[in-house]
């Protein structure tokens, strides 16, 4: 049968990892599609850069419109990063009738409505599985194979950079300084970590995530983000010492009116949570649905060959709806309005720690701010700093809404008692 051609943009990582699952895995996709798969042409910004895959000359381009504008090509996949021209390239793509497959989260969180909607009205599939999580099938997880269940909330680690570093620093006590050096030196973190540490990728792959799993447009900024430059060694061994761990969760939870919560920042868990257990690069979601209950998914989050499989999945699936005639068709439009929950809808527990000054009733003053405010204490310690008229608080509050918590931080602020705040952190205990 006539080969199903393949127009690759992108030759970096990613990209080589989809060249070798192609070329090494022929067989298993022609027992997948009933047809050879070839890539056809591949987009380079430098066609004599030594690589570490053999490729024919003739397969490498500088110029997109070779790969878009080409008639034999049916299926064009993106690997090269990038937002504003990536957007264009894909567009004009999708308006000459190629059915595409990306990784680009950073992308897909800030115009994948507006891609979807001109797929869909030109015939053609995007998919964007490696967009979340790289190899682990989450979005198909939550379009397929929950796709009859209501998800009220997903909750993951979605970033393996910040999970490594936290690991590091956790476990083998090293300075955040130390393990982002140790995660760039492997791989796992860029030479500019920013996106990464501060939050922002996961941010963008929460909003992905919310937009599937509620059907209601999330946006970018409507997910609060805080990232892992601020967490030092001494947050981390009080959080051991009460029984916790830190992580960067991304958490995406909905209620009964269907007003839902965005978030990306360090939290506390149980040692015992399974979420807790998930170490250095490796990823992992939790889903939960009033039908199926809790559901995990785990491994590894980037990386070339596991990020390449899951574009190759998307491939499949294009392929399988080309032999089927149904391409275009899978995009379902959002059910319901973006609603999101307001700071007092938004309830949880929080780590504080606080220096104040070590005199008499200052902690009974501190109880009465929080009992003010309807706020109760599950853990508490305070502990004497050696050498000084100081003394350091560190306490889990119990439930209560955001906005309370809120203002109790805003009138220790103001109490001249309390030397400094010196951090806080959303903690997280069950899934429900």
């Amino acid at each position: 049968m006539k080969p199903i051609s393949i127009g690759l943009l992108g030759l970096g990582t990613v990209g080589t990892g989809v060249v070798k699952i192609i070329n090494n895995h022929q067989d298993k996709l022609m027992h997948q599609v009933g047809c050879p798969v070839e890539i056809k042409k591949i987009l380079v910004k430098d066609l004599v850069k030594e690589r570490d895959i053999t490729i024919p000359n003739e397969m490498l381009t500088i110029s997109s419109d070779e790969i878009i504008r080409d008639p034999e090509i049916d299926v064009i996949i993106e690997v090269i990063g990038g937002v504003e021209e990536t957007r264009e390239l894909l567009l004009r793509a999708l308006e000459n009738k190629k059915h595409v497959v990306t990784a680009n989260k950073d992308m897909m969180a800030v115009y994948g409505p507006e891609l979807l909607k001109v797929a869909s009205n030109n015939g053609c599939d995007l998919f964007y599985e490696a967009s979340v999580a790289g190899g682990i099938p989450i979005l198909r997880g939550l379009t397929d194979g929950l796709a009859s269940d209501r998800i009220t909330k997903m909750m993951g680690i979605v970033n393996g950079t910040t999970n490594y570093i936290l690991t590091k620093m956790c476990k083998e006590k090293l300075s955040y300084e130390e393990a982002l050096k140790k995660a760039q030196e492997l791989g796992f973190a860029e030479s500019d970590p920013t996106a990464d540490v501060g939050g922002l990728d996961a941010a963008r792959k929460m909003a992905i995530l919310a937009t599937l799993g509620f059907s209601m447009t999330i946006d970018l900024d409507d997910v609060k983000v805080r990232g892992i430059t601020d967490v030092s060694d001494d947050d981390l061994a009080f959080s051991q010492r009460l029984g916790y761990v830190v992580k960067l969760i991304g958490l995406a939870q909905r209620c009964e009116e269907d007003k839902v919560e965005v978030s990306v920042e360090p939290t506390l868990l149980p040692v015992d949570h399974p979420l807790a257990m998930v170490n250095d690069e490796f990823n992992a979601v939790y889903v939960y649905g009033e039908a199926v209950g809790e559901t995990m998914f785990y491994g590894p989050g980037a990386g070339s060959l596991p990020t390449a499989t899951a574009v190759v999945s998307d491939l499949v699936a294009v392929m399988k709806n080309m032999r089927l005639g149904v391409n275009g068709s899978s995009a379902v439009l959002p059910q319901f309005k973006k609603k999101l929950k307001t700071d007092e809808e938004i309830r949880g527990k929080h780590f504080l720690r606080l220096r104040v000054k070590d005199e008499v009733g200052v902690f009974a003053q501190i109880t009465s701010i929080f009992a003010e405010d309807g706020i109760s204490f599950e853990k508490i310690m305070q502990l004497p700093i050696k050498g000084e008229q100081a003394s350091e608080i560190v306490l889990i509050s119990h439930d209560a809404p955001l906005a309370n918590f809120m203002r109790v931080l805003e009138k220790l602020n103001t109490y001249d008692k309390v030397e400094e705040i010196k951090s806080t952190y959303k903690v997280e205990g069950g899934l429900v």
